[in-house]
């Protein structure tokens, strides 16, 4: 997690103007940073070492006198507050020690102490009224023998101040309930109030007054005699037992000041706590706003400003550090000394597990809060980013109509869907394949395409809707007889998990383990340091990288990781300078064409895999897939030279120089090894499966290989395994069931037939050249997983009416090219999110302009590579 959102996680929400300001600085440090980069470029005109030298000099020195004082203003501030809170949390803790030792010395008796005085019905009712809840002084009573003493208003008193203190920490505090806390207090104070006025009402009307005192005459003698007897008897038996205190007593009113103790000994410890926490996380800020201070502008201001000046202010001094922890300390002591009866291991188990609480349940309600909005929708909402925050706006429904039930709005995917389902029972209900199980799959392959193309509900969600279709219509056949509806489920659940979704399992596994151990970024960041500073040579090294990236973590991640890095780069670059569009849509367009460099780079190679009666191994399939994704790496990248002019500065003088990418100089560690040797002994497995298929049968069980490897030493653990693209898998799934349907349906004999006639009279070439216009549109405007699975199994029927059965040929080029079609912004997950990428102004890097001018021509470049030398190394290969 990035500091910036774990410092609003944990901070404590009341204070938060009083944090280290740590996204201002960052925003601060990235204008340095365009300065340093402006002094440099300055220094490279001058000719003299020495002049180059000093200006990189007053460089360091000009970025630090800028920065500096912003550190300063920040660092003062965060001092005051802490001073002003520590002077008032201290006083408090003071004060209630001095409250702890004024109720001990009362003894736990005192709430019962009351004497008659013989006053009437309205003095009562005037000593109730002289109760205010406001002031800490209590009432005073007086006794038959004009001795003063203390009534029950001392736990009133006690109560207020009590109540008066926990609203003022309560300003400090974050505690969510509040208002419970004051329904409790309330509660205790009104059965304070109600056992005082039994009290006093009962001994009023029990105790006889020494003569000449009073009013009352309404307790015998025979009853004051026996209370006398029961307090000497409760007397002898404290006497003979432990001396019985106000905190270990069990009369209502030792209860009751128990209670109100704990919560307060509680509150305060929070507020401590929060405060010790609120140093933490500022020196952290320190920290780390300086470590990529040093890093962005190439400065050693961290160590000096850390030693020298953070460190020697009041908050961070270990002197102020003990002194918090001494008042923290102390508490605990009250704690065990007020609620649990000495027993310090308890005192601090409970005090910890209060402070748990609180925290756990404000940060839960605040995600759990966001998360239920995104879950719900919020009425079908769709969420913008609006200035870093996030707002709901309602989708608009392309039809609304008014029923007597309330407005239904029909949005386009329910539109589509409607449509896909009327088309679905009217081809049904037509005889449009003389065979019935053919005539019912061919209504479930169009309903299906529709929905896939559609994307009316969730892909994943109509690939299990396949197999419901194919048993629940009776579809699968053996040998000409439709099976029935159980012997139907078991055979089509049976072949849709093949050694391929192993395969792709596998894919993921390893993608995983080089993410999360870092290995991508730390082989990416190392590979581009040598790019240098040209613009030319710096945008083919990240089409190369993220091409390479592309083979080995999907391009779903490669991209990511890619405009990840050229953030930096992207900071420094002059205002409407053209090399951040020219980047940003390289890096897309390459990591689709890395999409068929490799079997497990994306879903529509591993399709294509299933549907071949004979698998081409690795080794075949890098030697045709690698000389073509590189050679249409490098002619888009002469398409964008010549369309962008990347290299040219926007005012029209001079090139532009590029900040260069930095290598991470973290050593490997002995866990990236391990994932380093699964990995290549995997890929080694892969290329040479056909010589070893005898030993472990499947590349799918070659993929179990780094499955068990890292899950079993603690490389990924459940939630990476969780996290998997499951629905990439399902949807995989659900195109294994739709192709065994069609074949099994007879479906497939009879487009073999049509298909036979359409290409009787034509060449393989030209076959191959009609199909590659085909993959290419349908691509292009939808999934590339889903253009694979409604056209793979056609080219597979198309090789069969073709002389010499040229099967993984055509299966092979048809995956190739569902990869490039690339030239819309919806065509495939690289351009969709190379669309969203933004400027610091919010403003779009590219347009649809962009992608038709350059992504079109860029898709039949590519398509012409595979159909043209790829064709050929097919020829040689297979």
């Amino acid at each position: 997690m990035k500091f910036s959102s774990s410092l609003k996680f944990n901070a404590v929400s009341e204070w938060w103007d009083e944090y280290i300001n740590y996204d201002a600085l960052k925003k601060y440090i990235y204008q340095l940073e365009k300065q340093t980069v402006t002094f440099r470029d300055a220094a490279h005109d001058l000719e003299a070492n020495e002049q180059t030298s000093l200006i990189q000099g007053q460089d360091h020195l000009s970025t630090d006198a800028l920065f500096i004082p912003l550190l300063d203003r920040e660092l003062k501030k965060i001092c005051l507050f802490y001073e002003m809170q520590e002077s008032e949390l201290l006083k408090e803790v003071d004060s209630l020690q001095s409250l702890v030792q004024q109720q001990e010395d009362r003894g736990p008796d005192v709430g019962h102490q009351y004497e008659s005085h013989g006053y009437d019905d309205e003095d009562e009712d005037e000593d109730e009224d002289d109760f205010d809840m406001h002031s800490a002084e209590p009432s005073w009573s007086r006794s038959p023998t004009g001795r003063r003493h203390r009534s029950s208003s001392d736990a009133r008193g006690m109560i207020a101040s009590n109540r008066r203190q926990d609203r003022q920490a309560g300003n400090r505090r974050y505690s969510l309930s509040s208002n419970e806390d004051h329904m409790d207090l309330e509660a205790s104070i009104a059965s304070l109030r109600s056992q005082a006025h039994q009290q006093e009402l009962s001994e009023s009307s029990q105790l006889m007054p020494p003569a000449g005192r009073g009013k009352s005459t309404s307790r015998s003698p025979i009853r004051s005699a026996r209370a006398m007897a029961t307090q000497l008897f409760r007397k002898g038996s404290v006497a003979s037992e432990a001396p019985e205190t106000v905190w270990t007593a069990r009369n209502n009113y030792a209860m009751d000041i128990q209670l109100l103790f704990k919560r307060r000994i509680a509150n305060l410890y929070l507020s401590l706590t929060s405060l010790r926490s609120y140093v933490e996380l500022n020196y952290t800020g320190f920290r780390k706003i300086l470590k990529k201070y040093d890093k962005l502008t190439d400065s050693n201001l961290k160590d000096h400003y850390i030693h020298d000046v953070v460190e020697q202010a009041p908050p961070f001094i270990q002197a102020t550090k003990d002194k918090l922890n001494h008042a923290i300390d102390t508490l605990i002591q009250l704690y065990t000394r007020c609620v649990t009866r000495g027993d310090l291991s308890t005192a601090k188990r409970q005090l910890k597990m209060n402070q748990r609480e609180h925290i756990a349940w404000e940060r839960d309600t605040v995600w759990r809060q966001m998360v239920g909005h995104a879950r719900r929708g919020e009425e079908s909402a769709t969420v913008r980013a609006l200035g870093g925050t996030l707002v709901l706006e309602p989708e608009k429904g392309l039809l609304d109509i008014s029923t007597p039930v309330g407005r239904i709005k029909f949005k386009r995917n329910h539109i589509s869907l409607l449509v896909a389902i009327v088309t679905f029972i009217v081809l049904l209900n037509v005889t449009v394949i003389d065979k019935i199980a053919a005539n019912r799959c061919f209504a479930i392959l169009v309903f299906a395409t529709l929905m896939w193309a559609t994307e009316a509900i969730p892909l994943f969600v109509t690939s299990m809707l396949i197999p419901l279709l194919l048993v629940c219509l009776r579809v699968i056949q053996n040998d000409g007889e439709r099976l029935s509806t159980p012997e139907a489920t078991k055979w089509i659940f049976s072949v849709m998990f093949t050694p391929t979704i192993m395969l792709l399992i596998g894919g993921f596994t390893i993608a995983a383990a080089l993410s999360k151990t870092n290995i991508d970024k730390v082989l990416i960041t190392r590979v581009l340091a040598l790019a240098g500073t040209r613009p030319s040579t710096v945008l083919l090294a990240f089409m190369g990288v993220a091409c390479f990236a592309s083979m080995w973590i999907s391009n779903v991640a490669a991209p990511t990781l890619c405009f990840t890095l050229i953030k930096p780069i992207l900071r420094t670059l002059p205002a409407r300078s053209n090399f951040a569009p020219c980047l940003i849509l390289a890096i897309a367009l390459a990591a689709n064409i890395g999409g068929q460099s490799s079997p497990i780079s994306s879903p529509q190679n591993l399709i294509a895999l299933n549907e071949m009666d004979e698998k081409v191994d690795w080794a075949k399939w890098f030697a045709v897939a690698l000389p073509v994704s590189t050679i249409s790496i490098v002619l888009i990248w002469l398409l964008l030279l010549v369309s962008y002019r990347p290299a040219r500065s926007p005012d029209g003088e001079g090139d532009i120089e590029i900040r260069p990418i930095r290598p991470t100089r973290d050593p490997f560690t002995a866990k990236q090894y391990w994932v380093c040797f699964i990995c290549i002994v995997t890929i080694a497995l892969w290329c040479v499966e056909h010589e070893i298929e005898e030993w472990v049968g499947d590349m799918g069980v070659i993929a179990l290989i780094p499955i068990v490897a890292f899950f079993s030493t603690g490389v990924l653990n459940k939630d990476d395994f969780d996290q998997f693209l499951w629905t990439v898998v399902f949807l995989a799934m659900g195109g294994i069931a739709l192709g065994k349907g069609v074949t099994s349906s007879g479906l497939l004999d009879v487009m073999d037939n049509i298909i036979r006639h359409m290409v009787e009279d034509l060449s393989l070439y030209t076959v191959v050249l009609v199909l590659s216009v085909i993959v290419l549109v349908v691509s292009t405007f939808i999934s590339h997983t889903i253009a694979s699975l409604l056209l793979v199994p056609i080219a597979k029927q198309v090789s069969s009416s073709l002389p010499g059965n040229p099967q993984n040929l055509l299966i092979f080029l048809t995956a190739l090219i569902c990869s490039t079609g690339m030239g819309m912004p919806v065509s495939g997950f690289p351009n969709q999110t190379a669309a969203t990428q933004e400027d610091d102004m919010g403003q779009l890097y590219l347009s649809n302009i962009d992608f038709l001018k350059n992504g079109v021509p860029a898709s039949i470049i590519a398509t012409m590579v595979v159909s043209t030398v790829g064709y050929l190394l097919m020829t040689i290969i297979l």
